[in-house]
């Protein structure tokens, strides 16, 4: 695999952000990303999306992963870092397109924006979000950062968001930062993908395989190609086999799990990971 990368849940009892960036950096990873989630409502009816009778601690002990990416993009150089995935509607778009733009700035363009819709209907209703509109809106509040990304004075009127002419500084780097989409595959993720992203990130990899032709339709419609689209499998378990087999897809990174450990614990795991590192 050309490149590799690691996706861990960073909390107040793991490994900090600072330490781990340098010990991935050095080790020869491509890239480092953060999940998020605002808060763990303590009544909950959504399922686990692991599948697990209760949902692990770290869901609830999270950083912000923005402030966790600022912290390490200052202490590396090289790694590209970012969310994975953001749960973008949790925040307000204009406020959102200036943290992002701001990383993005100051970071010489290796800040990655991984964005979702999002699973936990609770931590979403807290935040005012129509969990049934919430890909309607997901969409909006894209298209609103890239007005303001992307224009002097950027201006976007929608059911969601809605604003006038505006100018916000400072720009991204190349327009806008890499934008990745996260998700199981399907009709509505692949023609967002298609109009406003630069990639996938199919959770797990499982079933990526036969989600690629239907990607591939959505993109042609938007009048794109292939070529501008990266599949970036997140939150694999390592396996040599398995990541031969993404590079025969023509797949160049694969983000890696790291389990959320204290610093001794987790450089140790991220040793074993780097073993994958060709």
């Amino acid at each position: 695999m050309k490149h590799l990368g690691i996706a861990i849940f960073l909390t107040d009892l793991s490994i900090d952000p600072s330490t781990l960036a340098k010990a991935a950096e050095e080790r020869g990873f491509y890239s480092l990303y953060f999940p998020e989630h605002t808060h763990i409502p303590a009544s909950r009816e959504t399922p686990a999306p692991t599948g697990e009778p209760v949902l692990p601690e770290e869901y609830s002990r999270t950083f912000d992963p923005f402030i966790a990416s600022a912290v390490s993009l200052e202490a590396t150089k090289t790694i590209k870092v970012g969310t994975g995935v953001s749960l973008i509607l949790q925040h307000h778009p204009i406020a959102l397109a200036k943290t992002v733009a701001s990383l993005d700035h100051l970071s010489g363009g290796r800040f990655v924006f991984g964005t979702g819709y999002g699973w936990n209907k609770e931590e979403m209703a807290h935040h005012g979000i129509d969990y049934n509109k919430r890909r309607t809106a997901f969409r909006e509040w894209l298209l609103g950062m890239y007005e303001l990304w992307g224009n002097e004075a950027g201006e976007f009127h929608g059911e969601f968001v809605n604003f006038s002419p505006s100018w916000s500084w400072p720009k991204p780097n190349n327009k806008r930062p890499k934008v990745l989409i996260g998700g199981a595959g399907g009709e509505k993720l692949f023609d967002h993908i298609g109009e406003l992203a630069d990639g996938w990130m199919p959770i797990g990899g499982a079933g990526m395989k036969d989600n690629i032709p239907t990607l591939q339709a959505a993109v042609e419609r938007h009048g794109r190609t292939m070529d501008e689209i990266d599949i970036v499998p997140f939150g694999v378990l390592p396996d040599e086999d398995k990541l031969k087999y993404y590079e025969s897809l023509g797949i160049t990174e694969a983000v890696l799990r790291l389990e959320s450990l204290p610093e001794n614990e987790a450089l140790k795991e991220l040793d074993k990971l780097a073993e994958y590192i060709n």
